[in-house]
């Protein structure tokens, strides 16, 4: 099974959780900047979240299925229909061979997934299928490609309830080995200052603004180099935030007043430009938790999904159903 690209974006790529265990060869994760959307996909369809999906970067592109094939569509929601028929976000159907679908531009949020019954089945490197442009691992989808698949068709006719994280909010952080190197007040201003997602940002990561002045460490020029993570908030010489994502660097010698949590990434990658965010510092016990928390959400997704009940002005076979099973009486 095959779904054929006719047009696309300018930055769609196949993406999965991304590879681990690499940081000391130079290679960042890669992998989905929403992993929550990749697990949304995946409970959707029926099958595991390790499956590879299309990332698509604010804006989609035009297909069409070689045969019956199941599609989910989460993250950053999108202007979607197929054959014509807009389709709502968040909600996995059933294609046939020879039908279109069509996914325009981000309504909201930065990031859309097209998750297809059994994965996109590109060619695995080092334990992944996720693109890493900055590494030179795999490249942008283009008009013309084809999208292979696995066998496994997928389960249709679910829907999942649409998340909030698309217009950014508070980012909890916990503090890094650099976070004592900023004083008190700098700190403290730091979580009081309400920031705004700046132009420049990519999957490596996104710039945030602010009024005033910058935030600044102690000896910020005399610091190593040493090991980042994506959720690392470097400062830059002239004191504006970065929030560090998934095709981040391995080393970097600025500043890192604090991490994002993992379960919040989502939120920071999703934040659009112009998206207002602010910061809370927790605790490691606290962010344990939340860590702890948001695991058991991803593991209960299965459980949230619903019925995707269709308008019936909106499935042009309808005739084709049989609608009154068992009836054999108009009178009885």
């Amino acid at each position: 099974m095959s779904l054929k690209v006719h047009s696309i974006g300018p930055a769609c790529t196949v993406q999965d959780r991304g590879r681990t265990g690499y940081l000391d060869q130079g290679l960042s994760r890669s992998g989905a900047a929403d992993l929550l959307a990749l697990h949304e996909g995946a409970a959707l369809l029926g099958q595991s979240p390790d499956c590879a999906a299309l990332e698509m970067a604010g804006m989609g592109g035009t297909f069409e299925t070689t045969q019956q094939i199941c599609i989910a569509l989460t993250g950053a929601p999108m202007q979607a229909s197929i054959d014509g028929t807009p389709i709502i976000w968040n909600a996995a159907y059933s294609m046939e061979a020879g039908q279109q679908l069509m996914i325009g531009a981000a309504k909201q949020g930065n990031y859309g997934y097209l998750h297809i019954g059994g994965g996109i089945d590109t060619t695995v490197f080092l334990g992944s299928r996720s693109t890493h442009l900055t590494a030179n691992v795999g490249r942008t989808i283009q008009a013309g490609d084809i999208l292979p698949t696995s066998l496994h068709l997928g389960r249709a006719g679910m829907k999942l309830r649409l998340d909030d994280r698309f217009t950014g909010g508070t980012l909890r952080v916990l503090a890094s080995f650099q976070t004592p190197l900023f004083d008190q007040e700098t700190l403290d201003r730091f979580t009081q200052t309400t920031f705004k997602r700046g132009a420049r940002a990519n999957r490596m990561g996104m710039q945030l603004d602010s009024d005033g002045e910058g935030f600044a460490a102690k000896g910020q020029l005399n610091i190593l180099s040493e090991v980042i993570t994506p959720g690392d908030i470097q400062m830059t010489v002239t004191g504006n935030p970065f929030i560090l994502l998934p095709e981040c660097q391995t080393t970097g010698g600025y500043p890192r007043i604090a991490t994002v949590l993992p379960c919040d990434l989502p939120r920071a990658a999703q934040t659009p430009a112009g998206g207002q965010v602010q910061f809370e510092f927790v605790t490691m016990d606290e962010a344990v938790a939340l860590h702890a928390a948001y695991l058991s959400d991803l593991a209960l997704l299965g459980a949230q999904i619903e019925p995707l009940v269709r308008d019936p002005h909106d499935i042009p076979d309808l005739l084709s159903y049989q609608l009154i099973g068992g009836m054999i009486s108009a009178t009885e």
